[in-house]
């Protein structure tokens, strides 16, 4: 039988203008990656992915790194023809592209940006446990480099609890990476329901001396509650822990 004449056919994921920065700046940040380029077309959808490499990590291995970070930081899935590597021996001070974005005539030259990286916390595995006895207890592994920081949260199963969980324990994780015991907590999260998509959305008070920072971020739930939770909170502090401190 044909498809009703009413039924939407699939579409393509359509990224914003939002989205597309986030996602070079995010590849830009990868092991070996010197600099990234993102094309897409007026619709917003990803057609070509461009990336200038070291030769310190595999040129099939960095593919494999772009489709991973992209689906577990943005939730975006991209095939993997459509990303292409180059590789040079010497990193050169300036990748020319022409952008997606307008660039900062400040930005930071490339060992800057590697120390940013190896600043930067990434999100690596979460775990769910349930017994009779402790409820629901959830787990965040984050990455720092080549070190892994693992966080915990226990409470009762439901749907707001799953994420606030998450995001609790993502907390705790930063606060063993970063040595912020006691300077972050959370204020609250909330499911978000806009553009037809669903989103996890927190916010993070963050302590320093005498000042105090309120932190939001958001991530769309594609994977689990528990995952957009992490990367929502990451979302919510990254910039501020590379930046902000």
């Amino acid at each position: 039988m044909p498809a009703p004449a009413n039924a939407p056919a699939p579409a393509p994921f359509a990224a914003s203008a939002f989205v597309l920065q986030r996602a070079e700046e995010l590849l830009s940040s990868l092991p070996g990656v010197i600099s990234a380029r993102i094309m897409a077309d007026d619709g917003g959808t990803i057609s070509e992915i461009h990336v200038l490499t070291t030769l310190d990590v595999a040129p099939k291995q960095t593919v494999r790194n772009i489709e991973s970070a992209l689906i577990a930081h943005l939730g975006v899935r991209v095939d993997h023809r459509k990303i292409s590597v180059a590789t040079t021996v010497e990193a050169p001070r300036e990748f020319p592209r022409e952008r997606l974005r307008v660039e900062s005539s400040e930005a930071a030259p490339p060992a800057e940006e590697a120390k940013e990286s190896s600043r930067r916390l990434y999100f690596e595995d979460v775990e769910v446990q349930r017994s009779r006895a402790k409820g629901v207890t959830c787990r965040v592994t984050l990455r720092k480099g080549d070190a892994s920081f693992t966080g915990e949260a226990e409470g009762m199963e439901h749907e707001r609890a799953r994420i606030e969980l998450a995001a609790r324990a993502t907390l705790a994780a930063i606060a063993e990476a970063e040595g912020l015991t006691g300077l972050l907590a959370l204020e609250g999260v909330r499911n978000v329901a806009a553009f037809d998509r669903e989103f996890a959305f927190v916010a993070v008070t963050a302590r320093l001396q005498r000042m105090t920072a309120l932190l939001t971020g958001t991530c769309e739930i594609r994977e689990s509650l528990e995952t957009a939770g992490a990367l929502a909170v990451l979302d919510a502090t990254n910039r501020w822990l590379a930046h902000g401190r």
